[in-house]
């Protein structure tokens, strides 16, 4: 189908981009990749009068590293992801996972932004950044605040963003020495969403537990952090046991919806069986 008619701006500044959020409310839409906002258009579940295109603002790309905090701009590709040596050698996990996210011609468009502020249950990066305690930073016409990621996501497409903000930044912390990571996604084919998705960050002392975090993707209405599933893991040595515990507090705190990836329970016993995946894939990487 072809969307509805539709005024079109092109900021080239993030004041300017809120400006034009200000002054057109509810009837505007922000056009980052697209990948999400266009089909949803073209099947008329979303009819904005108004796309603001905010590709051609420089500020909202690239990624650096300052006092401790590495800075990845809302506007940052997958690819770039991927191809960040700043991010290999500090935040590895980022740009593997962005490998498994759709399919090439798709991660050189797609933003992690823009994956973030659709609030999808059903996007990695949501997952992801739970799983990294990473921040986002959000402006609008009263300035700049920071929420965390696990805080910033209220229900299906609902999040912490007003209508008047742009998600302009992700920051996280660089892995500690010794992190183990690992993104575990079981999706039908190339480039479908995951069925169910893991994410998990680990370190080890003295042959126990002494960090873990743990991020669900497409399992419930939002992304999820199984705090106690982490719990399970945290000051115990990973056993087969401890990570059957870990796993079974995954299911206790799923709620997927029903679609053609599978039914309820099926979904729910995926996310166990990814997050012992993921689990023993960290743990490998350990040192």
């Amino acid at each position: 189908m072809i969307p509805p008619a539709f005024d079109y701006h092109a900021p080239r500044t993030v004041g300017e981009a809120i400006a034009l959020l200000s002054s057109l409310g509810d009837d505007a839409k922000l056009l980052a990749g697209g990948h999400s906002l266009l089909p949803m258009m073209k099947l008329r579940f979303a009819q904005p009068g108004t796309l603001i295109d905010i590709n051609r603002i420089p500020e909202l790309r690239g990624i650096s590293e300052s006092a401790g905090v590495i800075r990845i701009g809302a506007m940052t590709t997958e690819n770039e992801l991927i191809a960040s040596p700043l991010l290999q050698k500090h935040l590895p996990l980022l740009p593997e996972a962005a490998l498994l996210i759709a399919d090439p011609q798709v991660r050189n468009r797609g933003t992690i932004g823009g994956d973030i502020a659709h609030g999808d249950p059903g996007n990695d990066h949501p997952a992801i950044a739970m799983a990294l305690d990473a921040t986002f930073e959000l402006q609008g016409p009263k300035g700049t605040r920071q929420v965390k990621a696990v805080d910033f996501f209220h229900g299906t497409y609902m999040t912490a963003l007003a209508e008047d903000e742009i998600l302009t930044a992700i920051l996280v912390a660089p892995f500690a020495s010794g992190t183990g990571y690992a993104y575990q996604k079981l999706k039908r084919k190339t480039g479908d969403w995951a069925t169910a998705g893991a994410a998990v960050i680990l370190r080890m002392s003295g042959g126990v537990v002494s960090h873990a975090s743990i991020g669900l993707t497409n399992v419930a209405p939002t992304a999820l952090r199984a705090s106690a599933a982490e719990a399970a893991l945290i000051g115990h040595a990973l056993t087969e046991s401890t990570i059957s515990l870990a796993a079974s507090a995954v299911r206790s705190i799923c709620d997927p919806a029903e679609d053609l990836r599978g039914d309820v329970e099926y979904k729910t016993a995926m996310a166990a069986e990814m997050t012992k995946r993921a689990i023993r894939a960290a743990a490998a990487r350990c040192a």
